[in-house]
């Protein structure tokens, strides 16, 4: 049984080392999942991988089933999930293509489906989200980073806002003075439903580019996907080296 997931916002086919072993389908009492769960081995580990938006990157952030995304990820024994995010930075240590391991959440966002316990309950239940990141997978993908001579950022907050648009520099303005240090717009409730299953989860956040107003050039896709590019062969280092582990 595969106990590790990563879900990201695309494929792994730019990880030359994960060999796909067999497909699953599930459907789950909260509707299907994002796509199918894809097995397989990546550096010796099975592992189990989701993709977020879809496998041809069609859902949007708002009008993903992250209810579904979970329960089938619990459904196929999963316990542990590596989050990749990719984000907007904030912080002057989150310049485009880093990677951070945030520790902390702001959400920001409506209306999205972001609890299993509103239905014939037997009693209310109130998840401790004092650490809404497992403090221990968090250590373990930090170690990971260093081991593979990353500079990865450690800690953070990630400031959940709602989507598709990106945000005004007057939204970055109040996300900063709340204390936000990058923004994205996936991280929740994803990290709260895998609380509430008991399962540990951590994100690798991977910067984008600077949010609105941190630069003076417009942010475009083209930009985007060239930091995402290099940032996430700095992941791929990252997981090499978690799954490598002596």
């Amino acid at each position: 049984m595969t106990h590790i997931a990563i879900i990201g916002g695309t494929g792994l086919t730019w990880l030359p080392e994960f060999e796909e072993t067999h497909r699953e389908e599930l459907v789950t009492p909260w509707g299907k999942p994002s796509s199918d769960l894809i097995h397989g081995t990546l550096y010796g580990a099975e592992i189990v991988f989701l993709a977020r938006h879809g496998e041809k990157h069609t859902l949007p952030p708002h009008r993903i089933n992250y209810r579904a995304n979970l329960a089938a990820l619990k459904q196929a024994g999963v316990s542990r999930i590596i989050a990749a995010a990719a984000i907007g930075g904030i912080r002057a240590d989150m310049g485009p293509a880093k990677l951070a391991i945030p520790n902390q959440i702001i959400d920001y966002t409506h209306g999205r489906a972001g609890t299993f316990f509103e239905d014939n309950l037997d009693h209310v239940t109130h998840i401790d989200f004092t650490h809404p990141y497992s403090q221990g997978l968090r250590k373990q993908l930090l170690d990971a980073g260093f081991r593979a001579g990353l500079r990865v950022v450690d800690g953070g907050v990630y400031a959940c806002t709602q989507g598709p648009r990106l945000e005004t520099p007057a939204e970055i303005v109040r996300i900063e003075r709340d204390g936000g240090d990058m923004v994205g717009m996936t991280g929740m409730p994803e990290a709260a439903l895998a609380r509430e299953l008991g399962i540990d989860y951590a994100a690798c956040a991977i910067v984008a580019n600077w949010a609105a107003g941190k630069s003076k050039e417009e942010i475009t896709m083209a930009e985007i996907e060239e930091n995402l590019l290099r940032g996430m062969a700095d992941f791929g280092k990252l997981l090499e080296s978690f799954f490598k582990v002596p």
